[in-house]
């Protein structure tokens, strides 16, 4: 018999549990994508283009397929959970870069997560009562937690209800503003209109915008860290993909065009539930507060989907060796990364202070943008490596040209605010300080020219 500290008598690492069909996938991406970028931050994006909201959304879609052809090729080739740790490690084999890679990741869906945590207790719910913000976003985040907790059928079971939900939001958005153009309503000349006075010029006014913009499609890099809750990840996730992003980004098209139709670009810029705004002015008698009620529980989904990504994202690093694997541990009675929810959960509710909505998600799509020029190289960089199996491959110059778009938009030249390079500085020295204590822990137990290690 072999004895309790032996190697093998050592216990097996709990597989998560494949719960996630093509349906429920297509779903959980929909879902992702659609929520606090066009429920919260249309107005935000407004402010920075003007009347002709609709232009940015379109943009940021043509530059989202461009990426999710590299995820695509990737997810199918390395159907594991990481993501683009996993995809930075294999290709440039540094393990000091993965981390950083994967911390941003992580950081992104919690700056995320604060957003809509943030944008739940604004004017939305100013329809019913007034809590501080802040309050009501850690009391949520805990609310998320622990239906994350519970399970990933549940979590995403939960998803498919709050995205019915949302969805229906939008619809009724779109509804309006077909209603709005068979009476004559609203204002057409707004759709041209491009505010390019203080961003110095139309073509800063729509990289400004489109940055911003492109915080609401960026839920393709959350559903490929769910990759080892799939059922055959290779065949399901290129049509939900695809067919995710242009559902997504039809609506929001959709809605954008119908918010500038009936609101000014500057009323809707000074309200956190922009939406609310267009129903209001959209001459139907359509309930303010049941629109309220939809909007929060479609932020409420943003949320909970983010904090899904980054608790696996830790569980896929703690399993890669890039960080301690206690991180990794998995109850084995709801088949779920315990540890990992409750260290995302902890940062979510630190970082709920430190901005509005605004920052906090141009923060998520700076380092988002950042992350998707790394994958596009390292979806080039890995063509090298064959696998035995079958697997989507992108057209070789769409990944060049989402790598060098994806890198103008991370740049200074969209006039995005200092404080959210230093929030996203900060966020990524807090990462630099993990991986020295992980290093230093790891040369002690294994000696001086140790680091962390992660496999390929």
């Amino acid at each position: 018999m072999t004895s309790p500290t032996s190697p093998t008598a050592a216990a097996e690492p709990v597989p998560l549990k494949r719960a996630i069909g093509p349906k429920l996938l297509v779903l959980f991406i929909v879902g992702d994508i659609l929520g606090t970028g066009v429920y919260a931050l249309t107005g935000a994006v407004a402010g920075r283009v003007g009347g002709a909201l609709w232009l940015p959304f379109l943009v940021g879609f043509f530059i989202a397929v461009l990426t999710a052809m590299s995820y695509v090729e990737l997810v199918t080739k390395y159907p594991q959970a990481a993501g683009a740790a996993l995809y930075t490690q294999r290709a440039f084999k540094v393990p000091f870069f993965t981390f950083m890679v994967a911390f941003a990741v992580m950081c992104s869906g919690l700056t995320s997560a604060s957003a809509a945590s943030l944008a739940i207790g604004g004017d939305y719910l100013g329809e019913f009562v007034t809590i501080p913000a802040a309050v009501v976003g850690v009391i949520f985040i805990i609310a998320v937690a622990l239906l994350n907790y519970r399970g990933v059928s549940e979590s995403v079971r939960t998803n498919i209800v709050l995205t019915i939900v949302e969805v229906s939001g939008l619809v009724i958005i779109i509804g309006i503003g077909v209603y709005a153009l068979v009476n004559g309503l609203g204002e057409p000349s707004r759709l041209v209109h491009i505010e390019s006075g203080e961003a110095g010029g139309l073509m800063f006014a729509l990289l400004g915008s489109t940055a911003l913009a492109f915080f609401a499609f960026v839920g393709f890099e959350d559903s490929v860290n769910m990759a080892e809750e799939c059922t055959d990840p290779s065949r399901n996730f290129p049509r939900a993909i695809f067919l995710g992003v242009a559902i997504t980004s039809t609506v929001y098209i959709l809605v954008a065009i119908t918010s500038s139709l009936l609101v000014d670009h500057r009323v809707l810029a000074e309200s956190s539930g922009p939406l609310l705004e267009v129903v209001k002015a959209g001459g139907i008698s359509f309930p303010p507060q049941v629109f309220a009620a939809i909007a929060i529980f479609a932020l409420s989904n943003t949320a909970l989907i983010n904090m899904m990504m980054a608790s696996r994202l830790v569980y896929g690093l703690a399993n890669e060796k890039v960080v301690p694997k206690g991180l990794g541990w998995v109850d084995p009675r709801r088949r779920t990364p315990v540890i990992g929810i409750v260290f995302t959960t902890l940062l979510a509710i630190g970082l709920i202070s430190t901005g509005g909505i605004e920052g906090l998600g141009d923060t998520t799509a700076f380092l988002l943008l950042c992350v998707f020029t790394v994958v596009n190289i390292a979806v080039l960089v890995l063509r090298r490596d064959r696998v035995e199996h079958a697997h989507y491959r992108a057209p070789t110059a769409l990944p060049v040209i989402g790598a060098v778009l994806a890198l103008v938009l991370a740049s200074p030249l969209t006039g995005r605010p200092v404080e959210v390079y230093a929030r996203a500085g900060v966020l990524l020295a807090i990462g630099l300080a993990l991986w020295a204590v992980n290093w230093l822990v790891i040369r002690r137990r294994q000696g001086p020219a140790t680091e962390p290690a992660v496999r390929d």
